[in-house]
């Protein structure tokens, strides 16, 4: 694992660089971007950096340099060859009085690079009782302050499953804790729109864009009932479900496959070097 913070190369991942007083650490006051890593070269960095910008403008946080972000890339890649990994790129709202009221302090800015096993083709999921709340001020903001998924995730993990779905407070499909959710339903393919809280992910944008689907806010139920099921994510790729709470899934189904198929065949072309992702924040 490789770390840079503001600025500099640290000698060890888990050295300190956060004063206690920081807002990321204090009320989980920061925001965050996960990009895969293959080869050495980040997916779709410029989609991500993009959302990193949406994110923290939405909390109110100064917008990040894309130059210091991408210097932080370069010093993490650069040292060891990353054959399949991921990169952590974190904004947290700096230095403030304990409480959530915000200092006036630049925000700290780090990136992470390390390792990452291959996922699986397929996964089971579970639905939790908790909701997201389509209506709250972090709605579809991709935020540090993930509380909500780690007990959801723990729950999923003592069901056997790798995946927790959240309904919104309408009771309709939202998302999981860390993946968009595409079902098929008489044939068609269909994902919960922006609308329905979840994240504006950055492979859910690609597949929505690269194969037919539609974008409809549905009772949970629907989904939980469909033909076929698969996640997307920027670790997850397109991930076909095989097992919802006790329902069985023949998967991958035939609209899987293809959607599996589309990505295989058009993704390489977002896995660029760190110096083509130059567009301007």
């Amino acid at each position: 694992m490789r770390a840079w913070a503001d600025g500099r190369l640290l000698n060890r991942a888990d050295e300190a660089v956060l004063p206690v007083t920081d807002h990321g650490v204090t009320v989980g006051d920061g925001v965050f971007e996960s990009v895969k890593v293959v080869d050495g070269r980040p997916f779709a960095l410029d989609l991500h950096l993009d959302r990193l910008v949406r994110s923290a403008a939405g909390l109110g946080l100064i917008e990040p340099s894309r130059s210091d972000v991408l210097t932080g890339v370069r010093a993490v890649l650069a040292e060891e060859h990353l054959p399949l990994g991921r990169l952590r790129i974190t904004l947290t709202g700096g230095p403030a009085p304990l409480g959530s009221g915000r200092g006036d302090s630049p925000g700290t800015l780090m990136v992470v690079a390390a390792p990452m096993a291959p996922l699986s083709a397929s996964t089971s999921v579970v639905t939790v009782s908790w909701t997201r709340n389509e209506n709250s001020a972090t709605a579809g903001l991709k935020t540090t302050s993930y509380a909500d998924n780690v007990i959801a995730l723990a729950e999923a993990a003592r069901r056997g499953a790798s995946e927790a779905i959240f309904a919104n407070t309408r009771g309709e499909l939202c998302e999981g804790t860390g993946s968009n959710v595409f079902y098929v339903v008489d044939g068609e393919l269909r994902t919960p729109s922006l609308a329905s809280g979840c994240l504006a992910g950055v492979t859910r944008a690609l597949v929505l864009e690269w194969v037919e689907a539609v974008e409809v806010d549905e009772p949970l139920e629907v989904a939980a009932g469909a033909e076929e099921v698969f996640l997307v994510s920027t670790t997850r790729d397109v991930q076909a479900v095989t097992r919802w709470n006790e329902r069985e899934l023949a998967a991958p189904g035939p609209v899987t496959r293809a959607a599996a198929a589309v990505w295989r065949e058009r993704a390489p072309e977002l896995f660029k070097g760190v110096e083509d992702s130059a567009a301007p924040m």
